[in-house]
């Protein structure tokens, strides 16, 4: 197949994440192609993310292709994720300053706010304070994510998963709004009223939100600020 459509919106969007001030010197992107392989960005800075640099990574996280000779170690998160779940187009990985503060207990983050449920009914915290670098530990991670659509790796950021690659992207923005809401409420209790019945109203949220996000980190919006 030809790679290099989907190799160019992979390095789009590490960029827009660096924009977004949800990476800084760690974080990778990645997104599943159509023949079983997915496509990595390797560990140089995101915000200058190009095409030619992404890295192709086999089923069973082995690399195959590797322009740059940086490719991250935490490739297993990505392949354990993508084979525990086949639903699954893309990842984000990042370590919003939220989500890393968020992330030194083992408590699921809560929701206190609407628009904090785009990451995903639950946010749970894979409790493993090493890096995710082998099949068993991606494997493990993977577990911990479950059904859900994000995660935060203990003392280590997190991560999100969507259809595509702007929905995983749009969902860890949410995630670590998420995580800075229930920091800044932290000893209080959320809102009383219907979570269930609010939640109905995600769907169109996530995809107004997706077309904010875009809007506002693609290249033509840096470029114009």
């Amino acid at each position: 197949m030809n790679s290099e459509p989907l190799k160019t919106e992979v390095a789009a969007t590490a960029r827009m994440l660096a924009a977004a001030g949800l990476v800084e010197a760690f974080g990778h992107v990645s997104a599943r192609s159509d023949d079983g392989h997915f496509l990595i960005t390797p560990t140089a800075p995101m915000l200058g993310a190009e095409a030619g640099t992404i890295i192709t990574v086999g089923p069973d996280g082995q690399v195959v292709d590797d322009p740059s000779g940086a490719a991250p170690l935490e490739i297993p998160l990505h392949a354990g994720v993508y084979r525990a779940r086949p639903d699954v187009g893309a990842i984000c990985r990042g370590h919003g300053p939220a989500m890393v503060a968020w992330g030194t207990s083992t408590e699921p983050v809560p929701v206190f706010h609407g628009l904090g449920a785009i990451a995903g009914d639950v946010v749970p915290v894979h409790p493993d304070l090493d890096l995710i670098s082998t099949r068993e530990s991606g494997d493990s991670a993977a577990a911990t994510l479950s059904v859900h659509h994000g995660a935060l790796l203990l003392a280590n950021g997190g991560f999100a998963v969507g259809d595509d690659l702007l929905e995983a992207a749009t969902r860890l923005w949410f995630l670590e709004e998420r995580a800075s809401v229930a920091l800044r409420a932290s000893g209080s209790q959320p809102p009383e009223g219907d979570w269930e019945h609010r939640r109905t109203h995600t769907a169109i949220e996530l995809k107004r939100a997706k077309a904010w996000f875009r809007a506002r980190f693609s290249d033509h919006a840096q470029e114009e600020l």
